[in-house]
Formats: C-alpha cells, structure tokens, sequence
C-alpha cells in the first residue's frame, strides 16, 4: 500500500466536499424549484405513480450490479486495465439481461399496478435509462478514485437541468405522467454523453478471473447490503403501491421529498467524498477517528438548523401558496420523516466507514435489522394508522443509531457526543426562537426575516460554543 499522503487526502476531500456541496446547492435549487411546480401541476396520484415506477427501477437496478464499482472505490492498489474492463464487462451483461426481461415483462408489470398506457412508457423510459446510465459507472470511478468530485459536478448539473427543464414544461402543458417518461430519457442521454467528454474511458471488453474473484471478494457481500437495503426501501415502497392508493403514495413521496431535503443536501455529498477518504485512512485509527468526528460535526452543523426550519416553515408555505394546500394530508408524514432524517444522517457516516474500513458484515446485520423491522411496524402501523404509519415505522427503526454509534466505538475510538453536542444546542434555540415566532407572522416578508434571524441565531451560538473547531476546519479549507 501506498504511503498515505494526508495532507493530500484532506486538500482533495476538502476540495470534493465544496465542489459537492457547490453542486448541491445549485442542483438542490433547481430540484427543489422544479420539485415545487411540479407538486403544483401534478396532482398527488400522478406523483404517486412516479414515486412508485422508480421504486420498481431501483428494485431491477440491483441487479445489474454486484459491487464491483464499490469494490474498484475501495481497493488500495492502483486500477489495472484488466480491473476495468472486467468490471465493465460483467456489469453490462447483468445489466442488458435485466433491461430485456424488464421490457419483456414490463405489460405485465404494468397490469398488476394498475398503470395505463402513460405509465407503461414511463416504466419502458425508465429501463432504458437504467441501461444508459450503466455505461456511466466506469468514468465516475475514475474520477472517484482520484477525488478529482469538481469534474463529476459538470455531467450531474447538466442532466438535473435536462431532467427538470423537460418535466416542468411538459407539466404545464398538462401532459401529466408523460412528463417525466421523456425528462428521464433526457436526462439519461445527457449525463452520458457529458460525462464521457470530461472522463473519457475507452470501453474494452474482457474478464479476468483472478481479478473478478479479487473484486467480488468484496463486491457482493457489499451488495448483498445494498440487497436489504433495497427490500427495506423500494420493494417495500412496490408492496405498498398495491395496497395503498396512489394518492397515498403520493404523499409520501411529497413527505420523504421535502423532509429529506438535509440528507440530500449535505449528506450525500460528504459521505460520497468520506467512503474513499476513509478507506485510504483504514490502516491510521487515529487519523480515521479524527476524520469521523469532523464528519460527524460537519454534517450536525448543517443539518439541524435546515432540519428545524422545515418543522416550523412548511405549514405556514402550504397555507400561502396557491394549489397547495392538497398537500396538507402529508404534513403529519412530514414531520416524522424529519426526526427520522436526522437519525439516518448521523448513522450513515459510520456504516459508510464500516464498509470502507472492510467491516461489511457489520453493515449487513444492521441491515438485516433495519430491514426486518421496517417492513414489520410498517405493515402493523399502516393498519392503524393509513400511510402515515410508514413514516412511524421508518422513526423508530431510525432510533437504533444509539446501536450503530456503540458498534462504531469498539473500532474506533471517536467522541460521538462532542461532535454533535453544540449543533443540538444551538438548533435547541434556534427551534426555541421558531416557536415564539412563527405562529405569530402571517406575511410571506416577515416569515422570511424570521426565518433569517434563527438562522443568524444558531450560527452565532455555534460560533461562540465551537470557535476553535470551526477556526480549525476552515484553515484546512484555505490551507
């Protein structure tokens, strides 16, 4: 192994983190404003429909993929020739002999869901795109590898733009379902085309044995989490299409959509970057420990003020916004999503470096876990309670992070409590503030300016409790 160049791998993670974040911030305004007409022109069943055919995608998606890509992120040596065209080679075949069956069956599919002749196309569009954005796999690694995220943000902002622009449109002309059969065909054909100009990779086609053996060593029990993953998730989200109505799976895609804005936000961003960082850092406990409490503190600082302001600010929107209030029957969802957000953000880091430092059989009984009891208080829930009871199974599995954080401990030795310690305190006033406020404004102007000033709030008791920290990071930031 390579010696480890730590001031290199916190220049490129530091780097990767704001050139993410950058494009966060730019496709997140975009989702969030498309996202927005959207849930103005469509009505929830519609959305539901949609929410509903991705879930069965992501449910084929699993698949055409056994690994291989975390496999390549996560191996210490450099990639061979061979390591790529092995993983490209046996990634497409899973893949296109997925997309031929998924063709294959997809009226039947389409029969069982009750989906017309407009979601039978959407469905169709969707195989396709899975099959297109296979080919995407090999130059995002590359780029991965390398930490080199500020190229990756090109391909990703362009096929946000295609995707929204096309389904905004097409929804005001009243086209419905139809909108997004033809942005997700956009958006597939531009990522592609895109990133293939800033990574070029010449395609080869050939297996190794001695190198797929290597790469599936760790490849499928790693799939074998993303397996259970997709079972708590999208299978559960194909079973309840069948017994809730549409509508009703409109509202909880409406619901996870807007709580899970953080996680979308920031997390995703930084666990990306921190799965490749912490697998260079496997072997240097006490560097790995560091870089998991600036994570952990990183991901607290952001996410609990944006998670806070969506409890108090969403009932408020709902009711000033025209053609929104048939949003409403989704606002209880909503607010347990959030807590249930925060848990997930918090728990995520830590099984992300399980995964990096090896330990995936850790992550899979989590899963295993995690799974079981999604799918068991979901369906006991639903029964009392409609679809809001997904959401309160989805909280209380989201409470075992207390389990992960324990877990995580005996590895490595990190302080959870002070990563997250002054973040909650702030939030705590912040939210404080919110509730004094907000049930007294009743203008758009004046909910904006209490808004900002929680938001000035929180960042100044951060400040004043985290100085040091904060000082710290940012001189890595510029360094």
């Amino acid at each position: 192994m390579e010696e480890i160049d730590v001031n290199r791998i916190k220049k490129k993670s530091v780097s990767g983190v704001i050139a993410l974040g950058t494009r966060t911030f730019i496709l997140q305004l975009i989702a969030f404003g498309a996202t927005f007409l959207l849930t103005i022109f469509l009505t929830p069943t519609i959305f539901g429909i949609f929410y509903l055919v991705s879930a069965i995608i992501s449910f084929f998606g699993y698949f055409a993929d056994i690994g291989l890509a975390a496999a390549l992120i996560q191996k210490k040596e450099d990639l061979s020739r061979d390591d790529l065209t092995t993983t490209f080679t046996i990634q497409q075949i899973l893949v296109l002999s997925v997309v031929l069956l998924s063709l294959l069956f997809s009226s039947r599919i389409a029969v069982y869901y009750r989906l017309d002749t407009e979601g039978l196309w959407l469905l169709r569009a969707l195989i396709v795109s899975f099959f297109l954005s296979s080919l995407r796999t090999i130059p995002s690694i590359l780029l991965e590898r390398k930490l080199e995220f500020q190229k990756l943000i090109i391909p990703q902002i362009l096929d946000t733009l295609g995707f929204y622009a096309v389904a905004v449109l097409l929804a005001w002309q009243g086209h419905g379902v139809t909108s997004f059969t033809w942005a997700v065909l956009v958006r597939a054909v531009v990522g592609l085309v895109a990133l293939y100009i800033v990574s070029p990779w010449r395609i080869g086609i050939g297996i190794s044995k001695s190198v797929a053996k290597k790469l599936l060593s760790f490849g499928v029990p790693f799939q074998l989490n993303a397996f259970i993953a997709l079972v708590k998730d999208d299978l559960l989200t194909i079973f309840l299409g069948k017994i809730l109505p549409f509508a009703e799976i409109g509202y909880i895609g409406w619901a996870k959509k807007w709580s899970e804005a953080p996680l979308r936000l920031i997390m995703d961003n930084i666990i990306r970057v921190t799965f490749p960082v912490f697998a260079r850092l496997q072997h240097a406990k006490e560097l790995l420990a560091k870089a998991i409490e600036n994570t952990l503190f990183g991901l607290s600082a952001a996410m609990f003020p944006l998670s806070v302001g969506l409890l108090f600010f969403l009932r408020p929107l709902i009711e000033i916004i025209p053609r929104y209030t048939k949003w409403e029957p989704a606002i209880l969802s909503f607010y347990i999503f959030v807590f249930a957000s925060l848990f997930a953000g918090l728990s995520t880091p830590l099984t992300n470096a399980f995964n990096a430092i090896g330990k995936i059989r850790i992550t899979m009984t989590f899963m295993v876990i995690w799974t079981a009891g999604t799918w068991v208080l979901s369906i006991l829930l639903i029964r009392h309670y409609g679809f809001n009871g997904y959401a309160m199974a989805i909280l209380a599995v989201s409470c075992t992070l207390v389990f992960v954080v324990i877990t995580a401990k005996r590895l490595v030795s990190f302080s959870f409590r002070s990563s997250i310690v002054s973040p909650s305190a702030a939030a705590s006033l912040q939210a404080a503030w919110y509730w004094a406020f907000v049930g007294r404004t009743h203008t758009a102007p004046m909910l904006i300016v209490v808004a900002l000033t929680g938001v000035i709030l929180y960042g100044g008791i951060l400040w004043a409790l985290e100085r040091n920290r904060i000082t710290r990071i940012m001189r890595g930031v510029f360094a």
